[in-house]
């Protein structure tokens, strides 16, 4: 009989030699088959709170491209190119599409809520047809906000086309809906952190000494899909390329007493996990104990300090003074905690805020963060360890449970 470390690594070279396609999850194995997605009404309620807001600040127009504001706003999955495809919320009504006429069929196939469609042609031009909206809305000389992530381009050409108007950051109203995720939104970002727990513990089971990177990375990646995540990474770093919180192009095997790094996530309808383990195979040496222990403990005091009404950069300063205390640093110098303490997620890997010491924002209910600190010493090595939570009234809610010890990840 195979046994599952046989299994898994034998699934895992096929994936990284092609000769076969990931195995396929059935329905016990796929973690997130009975998820639920995103409602339509739920979609509504997150249009009717953002023209709510415009229209206190006075803002007519929201433009947001393709991407994950479009996905939340409107359900609608488009990509970005030369050709602008828009969606516009006005600060009250139907919302308003714009695209190339060729694409509206297929856009209109993805659309989650009330819209109107309208086109324009390859010799047109798409800033007329935004102006179109704009006169019907009667935007005339008011605000029109411009989604943080819309490229130059698309901001110039709608400024030109309705000068009129006042073109200011949209930001405000759409970070105001976003980064306050809802039960629904938190339900997937747990399905999501299971689905990459599972896939570790798959990992953790196979992974020998000489693997490279690239074939621990590629199992990873099976088994995420094997549980029914949508990949979005599996990054591994292996020996001293841990001290590099983004590793090296140098090449790398597991081998006894090495350190595995490992920094994965998945997304499962839309909402992501990431979920960082630094561990062993083998015995570890003193130090890598001791920094990996003492990792642990900048989460821990994270955890203790992400409390509702507390300044985000506060939580970031408490984890980087006890590191200084016992001499690393300072501040962001290596050895040391080389970069923040975390960052926001939900439909993104990275979303705002930070808990990064500058950041004044308070914490509230309903924010989700990353709680990542790393110790890295260039040319050794480095250890980071990563789970995500969300802020509530009785303190943070971890999506995955604290790592266990550097032999026993998961």
């Amino acid at each position: 009989m195979i046994d599952k470390r046989t299994l898994l690594k034998s699934a895992g070279a096929l994936a990284v030699a092609g000769a076969a396609a990931p195995l396929m999850p059935s329905a016990a194995q796929n973690i997130a088959a009975s998820a639920k997605p995103i409602t339509r009404a739920e979609r509504m309620a997150r249009l009717a709170k953002v023209q709510g807001l415009m229209r206190a600040s006075n803002v007519r127009m929201l433009v947001i491209e393709p991407g994950a504001s479009m996905i939340y706003f409107s359900g609608l999955r488009w990509w970005r190119s030369e050709r602008p495809t828009l969606l516009l919320i006005p600060a009250e009504g139907e919302v308003g599409v714009v695209t190339p006429f060729f694409e509206e069929p297929s856009v209109q196939e993805t659309i989650g809520v009330p819209a109107s469609v309208r086109t324009w042609n390859e010799n047109e031009d798409p800033f007329a047809v935004v102006r179109s909206y704009a006169d019907d809305w009667k935007v005339g000389d008011g605000e029109i906000g411009i989604e943080e992530s819309v490229r130059f381009f698309i901001a110039d050409g709608i400024r030109t086309a309705i000068p009129s108007a006042k073109v200011v950051p949209g930001a405000p109203y759409v970070r105001a809906c976003r980064m306050f995720k809802s039960p629904a939104e938190l339900a997937l970002m747990q399905v999501a952190t299971d689905v990459t727990l599972a896939a570790y513990r798959d990992v953790h089971a196979a992974i020998e000494p000489g693997m490279r990177q690239q074939d621990v990375s590629a199992l990873m990646s099976q088994r995420t899909r094997h549980h029914g995540g949508n990949v979005q990474f599996s990054m591994v770093l292996l020996n001293d390329a841990s001290a590099y919180p983004h590793g090296t192009d140098a090449p790398q095997t597991v081998k006894e007493g090495g350190i595995v790094l490992m920094d994965c996530g998945c997304a499962v309808h839309d909402y992501e996990s990431d979920v960082s383990r630094t561990f062993v195979l083998g015995e570890p040496t003193k130090k890598q104990r001791e920094v990996w222990e003492t990792v642990k403990r900048g989460q821990e005091i994270a955890l203790e300090n992400a409390l509702v009404g507390r300044e985000a950069g506060s939580v970031d300063r408490a984890v980087r003074s006890y590191y200084e205390s016992l001499g690393w640093g300072p501040r962001y110098q290596t050895p040391g905690l080389s970069h923040r303490l975390g960052h926001g997620i939900g439909m993104e890997g990275h979303e705002p805020i930070n808990l990064v010491e500058s950041e004044t924002m308070e914490l509230a209910p309903g924010m989700c963060f990353s709680n990542e600190p790393g110790l890295y010493t260039f040319g050794e090595f480095g250890v980071r360890l990563e789970d995500c939570f969300a802020v509530t009234e009785d303190g943070p809610k971890l999506f995955s449970p604290l790592s266990k010890s550097i032999t026993e990840p998961v």
